[in-house]
């Protein structure tokens, strides 16, 4: 088990002694000296301003105070002498508010001063001296140097000895501080006796009821605490509580520190429902007497958002970490150590739910604060040196996690001892990574010298001790040594049930283990009792829906499964399914899109095995398997889409600086990615990729706060939108697993299987068999598809014999097929197939494409009609000067309302596609511009050194080479255009990127122009100037000379990798400051408004193509035309004929506008198309493919 570590979550009460008070007695060799009236104001204004510091200092405003406390020094020093004893308070004061804003070096000199001055004014010996030395001491313990302060704080507790005696109040103070660094240290055997005399000299000194009497109570439950012994310190808590309420008020921050403490320690016990309202009591009561956006507030917050974090609730943590860091950063600046705790915390939370991408960039951070401000030996840098490796580790990354994890180790050994509880933390995790590179013999020994730390260290009876017997336990059981892991978990769960009670989740989690322990082994009588006792504790200490629940059902319903026992299985199947449910609903409303695919991406086991249960075991488990597809598949885009929709249908003056924030930021991320390069590029994109989360987040909180009640995803709700002539194909990619197999073993080659789903009757199911070899297949296909002279049908044949016909054997009288792919399937066209008699399935269906079958109840949502429809074609991509957007697009003489057609003749030609193959290239440092034209225009220029970019908002994109005239697109829309009513087209150099983002919500948006997609590799390869053909998109032969345009890389994002271009595309870097570029990726488009956008017909090549993410779709310009709001889409595939697309286009709008729904339009022009003679093959018409609302257009 991989260890992290959240911090910030118990917080101890440390005096670090302020002092403030009046100035002490002069050394009697100093004469007092004589003052001005003057002289004596400013001190008096001096001894104010030092009243205001400390006010200011515990309001939490630090900046504030500082800059009073450095102007009541320079009073003072100016009048009094250098070494006064109301200079050494003042010194004193500064140095302290430095420390709370983490600038240790700051503190430590005027620390130091402040110290000579009593030293030299009182001697060695005076308690003022021992007040400086403990002052001194705490900062040299927050900087991590537990030596230097052992020794100071030794010194002051034997000057308060010496001068104050033995029994004196203030001396309890100095065995508090010393104890303290002890437990921190992890030295509890020497903490333990300081803090009992501590509480003795209180005690007998002030009474069984002052506050300082609950502190000590309060700091000895704390070292009782952290020795694992909650019953001693449970008590402790209680009394130090009463006693700070009886003495101090309900409402004292003293009160809110131990109920926090209390809280704390029932969350470890597991008593969440006790520790929740402690926790907020806490919190209301800071916010009350210290103000909202006091740094102890982020603590609080901190504190409750980390018992949310145990019991599940990832949003309302997330939610309450957030606000935490906010406050911290503004309290405290970006730098300060507490800000670094935050973002380890925040990034503890991320990776816990597998969302690596947003957890590396926090736990970075958080490790550069920690390095700069704390030094390279501190204890809090080794945590988040643990943590980063941790990250690393689970993603593979063991070249960089094992250094960072070493590292961490060598940290604490050093600093806390090689006998400290965290130096076994990283011996456990270095374990893990070893265990999990091979080296066994090395992870035993690392597991077993962690145990043994620990048993040393706290006890062989601590909790932790239990979670590492566990630890090793799991290692044997992974190694089939299960006679020794056997003894290990039922030492662990015996610990557990002592120290924590038997209704911990951690006795849970160990009765669990050894469930599957036994289960292993085939002694299903001996695991299923442990199931059942770990599920009740799960369910009724962390509520039916935690994650850990969903693992316990599932743990439980396999061992029926495996059984054959299907009976039992399949209802704890169904509970985990909805336990998954919940928390999925949960988890993707209030966060980025990125956040949500790593989430969803935890999940993906969990639905190969219910697919596997019902395609290998059981047919009862159909309906379970495709409503848990039809729940998860296409997720992340639906609850993206609800966020950017629901934001939009409430856009206040407020969220509308939000959303153009965010298009400023991807505007910037596209030129930054595709532009020359720039000094500071990676750190540029990774703070712009952050600010995106954060508005992204934001966006999804607001929008969460309006947005309509969900449907909930059945079959019964998916089937009633089903048309009655038509069939649901719910196609899936999935792994099956064997659960009779080892549990390495468990998960087989992917597959691919197909469910059938009807307005009425039962589901159907088929395996259609290996995925990889029906891929194989049909990238050949496609492959064939691109060339008009290829043997094709029996290419589609095949295809359609191993895909189409299984299915087709049970759809029954369906002619209306909605499909939704999955995997590479969504880059084919299922109308090009061809059946058992020869004849294509654009014949015998029409085909509507879906991200899932849930896209069937979102197309139910009403939203406002658009408005006039848009049409923009022939942009001139020469263009240096643009033509300006207005309010009024009728006053441009080029964005025009039609006359009628004339038919002009149409050049044939290939509308190009921005991509080209790559290999490396001879000639490095310069880069061939390629114009992607028609095969008949393509030439290269010559090669020039890319040059840097010198325009703020534009980018090179030599990777996309230059873009020649579309001619046809003018002819193609004037002859649409008048089938459509009052229709705006921008045309030439009125058809910018700019006016396109300024039109709102047209009823359809045509755009005939370039759309590129880029693979996300080094470089492009093109045939030479020597070798290349005047069609520059023939196949390349394999041993004809190539050359590399390169393109960017570790561009991770595909919806900032495709796009359209527009006017001045070829001369962006010279159109003027402030306006677009010309280069429109998907990314931006995801930002336009086009709810109530009925259709958007893309006529450019390749625009339906994107990134394919199994279980989620295409990410490229079909994705980001949904999240913009349209309900329809008409994409291409590949690179489509220009006058077979004309023919297409006019024809697919003349049946639009005759009342034909949107997908039968399309497949009766299709038709039409493959009965001619010239356009037969399916290079001409099926290129172009339908998603969404396949029914007629409403009026437009």
């Amino acid at each position: 088990m991989l260890l992290l570590l959240l911090i910030g979550m118990v917080t101890p009460l440390v005096l670090v002694l302020d002092d403030t008070r009046p100035a002490i007695a002069q050394a009697p060799t100093q004469t007092a000296p004589s003052l001005t009236p003057e002289q004596t104001a400013t001190l008096e204004e001096a001894t104010q301003l030092n009243r205001q510091v400390l006010a200011l200092h515990q309001q939490g405003h630090y900046q504030e105070a500082m800059l009073l406390a450095e102007q009541a020094l320079e009073m003072r020093e100016a009048i009094l002498s250098e070494r006064h004893p109301d200079v050494a308070i003042s010194l004193n004061n500064l140095a302290l508010l430095h420390e709370e804003l983490g600038n240790y070096a700051a503190a430590e000199p005027l620390y130091e001063r402040s110290l000579q001055i009593r030293e030299t004014l009182f001697g060695a010996d005076h308690p003022d001296v021992a007040l400086s030395l403990n002052n001194l001491a705490e900062l040299y313990r927050s900087q991590g140097d537990y030596d230097s302060a052992e020794a100071l704080l030794q010194r002051s507790l034997a000057i308060f000895e010496g001068a104050l005696g033995e029994n004196d109040p203030t001396l309890a103070q100095s065995l508090n501080n010393l104890a303290e660094l002890y437990r921190i240290r992890g030295d509890y055997a020497a903490a333990a006796p300081l803090y009992q005399r501590a509480l003795a000299i209180r005690e007998a000194a002030l009474g069984n009821r002052h506050p300082d009497v609950a502190q000590s109570l309060n700091n000895l439950a704390l070292l009782y605490h952290s020795q694992g012994d909650y019953a001693a310190a449970e008590p402790l808590y209680e009394r130090s509580l009463a006693m700070y309420e009886a003495t101090l008020g309900d409402t004292h921050p003293n009160v809110a520190l131990n109920l926090n403490n209390l809280a704390g320690l029932y969350q470890d016990q597991g008593n969440y429902a006790a520790a929740e309202p402690l926790f907020q009591q806490a919190i209301s009561i800071y916010e009350m007497v210290l103000g909202r956006n006091h740094p102890t507030v982020a603590l609080s917050l901190n504190n409750l958002a980390g018992l949310y974090q145990d019991q599940g609730n990832y949003a309302a943590a997330e939610s309450l970490y957030q606000r935490s860091l906010t406050i911290y950063e503004t309290a405290l600046g970006d730098n300060h150590p507490d800000v670094a705790q935050s973002l380890n915390n925040l990034g503890v939370l991320y990776h816990s739910q597998g969302n690596y991408a947003a957890a590396e960039p926090l736990y970075q951070r958080s490790f550069a604060i920690y390095e700069t401000a704390l030094g390279e030996a501190h204890p809090s840098l080794a945590l988040s040196l643990n943590n980063l490796a941790g990250l690393y580790h689970e993603q593979g990354n063991y070249t960089a996690a094992e250094p960072l994890y070493q590292r961490s180790l060598t940290i604490y050994e050093t600093v806390l001892g090689e006998n400290h509880p965290n130096v076994a933390l990283s011996l456990n995790n270095l374990a893990v990574l070893n265990q999990i590179q091979g080296d066994v013999a090395a992870a035993e020994s690392f597991f077993q010298r962690s145990l043994t730390i620990l048993e040393t260290a706290l006890g062989e009876n601590h909790p932790d001790v239990a979670q590492s017997l566990g630890n090793l336990a799991l290692f044997y059981q992974e190694q089939g040594n299960y006679a020794a892991a056997e003894p290990l978990y039922w030492r662990s769960l015996t610990i557990y049930e002592t120290a924590l009670g038997e209704h911990h989740p951690n006795v849970a989690l160990s009765l669990n283990n050894l469930g599957t322990l036994y289960q292993d082994q085939g002694d299903y009588t001996a695991a299923e009792p442990l199931y059942r006792r770990s599920l009740a504790i799960y369910e009724t200490t962390l509520g039916e829906h935690h994650p850990n629940v969903a693992t316990n059902l599932n743990n439980l319903a396999e061992l029926y499964r495996v059984q054959g026992d299907y009976a039992r299985a399949l209802p704890l199947y169904e509970r985990s399914a909805e336990s998954q449910e919940t928390q999925l609903t949960l988890n993707l409303a209030v966060t980025s899109e990125a956040r949500r695919r790593a989430y969803l991406s935890t999940l993906a086991d969990e639905t190969d095995l219910l697919i596997s249960l019902h395609l290998q075991d059981t047919p009862d488990a159909a309906a379970l398997a495709l409503t848990t597809l039809l729940r998860r598949k296409g997720r992340v885009l639906d609850a993206t889409a609800e966020s950017y929709g629901a934001f939009r249908e409430q856009l206040t003056p407020e969220n509308q600086i939000l959303l153009d924030e965010l298009e400023g930021i991807e505007t910037q991320r596209a030129n930054l990615v595709f532009g020359s390069p720039v000094a500071g590029q990676a750190a540029l994109l990774a703070e712009l990729e952050a600010r995106a989360e954060t508005l992204q987040d934001t966006l999804a909180r607001r929008s969460a706060e309006f947005r309509e009640e969900i449907q909930p995803v059945t079959l019964e709700a998916v089937q009633q939108q089903i048309p009655a002539d038509g069939a649901l194909v719910e196609l899936v990619r999935y792994r099956p697993v064997d659960a009779a197999a080892p549990r390495q073993e468990r998960l087989g080659a992917p597959r691919y299987a197909a469910y059938m789903l009807f307005r009425s009757g039962t589901l159907r199911s088929v395996d259609l068999g290996d995925a990889e070899a029906l891929d194989l297949q049909l990238f050949a296909f496609r492959d064939a598809l691109r060339t008009p002279s290829s043997p094709i049908q029996p290419l589609a044949r095949e295809l359609d014999a191993q895909l189409m016909q299984p299915i087709r054997a049970l759809l029954g009288n369906a002619t209306h097929l909605l499909i939704s792919p999955d995997g590479a399937l969504n880059l084919i066209p299922f109308a090009a197939l061809v059946d058992e008699t020869n004849t294509y399935l654009a014949e015998r269906y029409t085909f509507t494409y879906l991200t899932s079958g849930r896209d069937l109840l979102r197309m139910q949502q009403e939203s406002e009609p658009g408005q006039r429809p848009v049409l923009i074609a022939n942009p001139d991509y020469d263009a240096t000067e643009i033509a300006p957007t207005s309010a009024s697009p009728e006053d441009s003489q080029t964005q025009r309302r039609p006359n009628q057609p004339e038919w002009v003749r149409i050049n044939r030609s290939s509308r190009a596609s921005a991509i080209v193959r790559a290999t490396p290239s001879d000639d490095e440092g310069t880069t061939t511009i390629i114009q992607l034209s028609s095969p008949d225009e393509a030439s290269p220029s010559t090669p020039l050194p890319t040059p840097p970019s010198t325009h703020p908002r534009s980018s090179d994109f030599s990777s996309l080479g230059t873009f020649a005239p579309l001619p046809g697109t003018q002819e193609e829309v004037d002859a649409i255009a008048p089938l459509l009513p009052d229709p705006l087209l921008l045309e030439g150099s009125s058809a910018t990127e700019e006016a396109l983002k300024q039109v709102d919500r047209p009823s359809i948006l045509h755009i005939a122009t370039h759309g590129f997609f880029l693979q996300d590799q080094d470089c492009l390869a093109v045939p030479s100037a020597q070798s290349r053909p005047r069609d520059a998109f023939v196949q390349l032969n394999a041993n004809a000379p190539t050359e590399c345009i390169p393109i960017p890389r570790n561009v991770e994002d595909p919806l900032l990798r495709s796009g359209l271009v527009f006017a001045g595309a070829n001369q962006r870097e010279q159109l003027p400051v402030g306006s677009e570029d010309g280069v429109l990726t998907a990314q931006e488009v995801a930002q336009m408004n086009l709810r109530g956008t009925q259709l958007v017909v893309l006529s450019a090549c390749e625009t339906g193509l994107g990134n394919v993410v199994n279980g989620d779709g295409i990410y490229g310009l079909r994705r980001a035309f949904v999240l913009a709001g349209a309900e329809s889409q008409l994409m291409s595939l590949w690179k489509v004929d220009d006058f077979g697309t004309s023919a297409l286009m006019q024809g697919y709008y003349e049946r639009l506008m005759d009342g034909a729904g949107r997908s039968e339009a399309l497949r009766e022009v299709q038709q039409e198309l493959l009965n001619s003679e010239t356009y037969a093959h399916p290079y001409y018409w099926a290129g172009f493919i339908f998603s969404g609302n396949w029914r007629s257009l409403e009026s437009l």
